[in-house]
């Protein structure tokens, strides 16, 4: 699917995406720390720069491969000693940047990082 033009995205942000994205960020968060949750917020995760810009979501089903991707042992006790925080300090620091607009050009990829920071999961696109 095309992107939506800079017009459209640009009055996306200044409506809803400064304010939502930190909302979504923390909902994320607070879903994952439930197991029941953790599947939702892992997706919320995965949504953050679309709520953020409408930038087109990263399709998984592209990616099932898992070439290249580190052991989901290893990411899940990642996640659990180290994604967990600093996921969450990354994406509250990539919202207030966003929010700042000056911050705006570093916190958009610093969303698109944001599941490898969480759970060292990585995106081929």
């Amino acid at each position: 699917m095309a992107q939506r033009s800079l017009l459209t995205r640009a009055l996306w942000f200044v409506v809803v995406g400064w304010w939502a994205t930190p909302a979504v960020v923390n909902a994320a968060w607070f879903l994952c720390a439930t197991v029941v949750g953790a599947p939702i917020g892992i997706k919320l995760i995965n949504l953050i720069p679309t709520v953020l810009t409408l930038k087109e979501p990263r399709s998984l089903d592209a990616h099932e491969d898992s070439t290249g991707q580190r052991s989901l042992a290893l990411r899940a006790l990642y996640f659990v000693l180290v994604g967990w925080w600093l996921g969450w300090i990354w994406a509250n620091v990539a919202s207030f940047l966003a929010i700042t607009i000056v911050g705006l050009p570093l916190a958009v990829p610093m969303f698109d990082r944001l599941p490898y920071v969480t759970s060292l999961y990585r995106f081929d696109g």
